[in-house]
């Protein structure tokens, strides 16, 4: 991958359904080029597909924030369970480390995401855990 290659991907991040023509006019190269960059970055796997992002609906839970759980022992697929059965967990990693699971939590006030941190922590296996509020998202 190169350069163009790279800017080419970012705008596709941004807007995977721009035209391949606009796409051509923003990089300053033929729109041809642009269109067998991006056949060559599907066929080698780099784009593995495109998806739809859909707007969050009025009133949807504002404060997201990642918490880290260290697992007692090897419980962490009963932990995991638990936390699936959650509305306020959105997504679950495994990871190594000195943290087992990264958890995305969404709550829509401040006492009720209180809330979901202490009931995460009472879960059976949960030995530890550290939770950062995400105050801003950057795309790269």
């Amino acid at each position: 991958m190169d350069d163009l290659d790279r800017q080419l991907i970012g705008l596709l991040r941004g807007n995977a359904r721009l035209p391949a023509a606009t796409v051509a006019r923003t990089l300053r190269v033929a729109r041809g080029t642009v269109q067998n960059r991006i056949a060559r970055l599907e066929q080698e796997g780099v784009i593995a597909g495109y998806t739809v992002r859909l707007a969050a609906p009025d009133g949807d839970r504002r404060i997201t924030a990642l918490m880290l759980i260290a697992v007692e022992g090897n419980n962490v697929e009963k932990v995991l369970r638990s936390l699936r059965g959650d509305a306020s967990v959105t997504t679950l990693h495994t990871t190594n480390g000195r943290w087992d699971i990264i958890a995305e939590l969404r709550a829509d006030t401040l006492e009720e995401f209180d809330r979901v941190l202490s009931r995460i922590r009472r879960i059976e296996g949960v030995a530890n855990s550290e939770t950062n509020l995400l105050l801003s998202t950057h795309k790269y």
